[in-house]
């Protein structure tokens, strides 16, 4: 992302602000989408309603795996869905 320009000085990734690498084993990290949801459902939007948070741009990613494409031994194909939430109105 940086290589493309883009300033990733504000970039979190969700399990990072749910698991402590420190002091906790946990291996390969979580869920892509437990972590997103999680992180969405509780740090974010409690954000936006203490008025702590006013923009955000929100894009989980996840890994499409299924046991034909795992035993393939190819590329694990991916998702991200990138989501701006604002709690003020843009445009007009």
């Amino acid at each position: 992302m940086e290589r493309d320009g883009y300033d990733m000085r504000n970039y979190t990734d969700c399990g990072l602000l749910l698991y402590d690498r420190a002091g906790q084993d946990m291996h390969a990290g979580g869920s892509g989408a437990g972590c997103s949801a999680a992180v969405l459902n509780g740090y974010l939007l409690r954000g936006f309603r203490e008025g702590r948070l006013h923009r955000i741009i929100f894009a989980p990613t996840g890994a499409l795996l299924s046991p034909t494409s795992t035993f393939q031994g190819g590329s694990i194909p991916s998702i991200c869905h990138a989501v701006v939430l604002s709690d003020r109105k843009e445009g007009a």
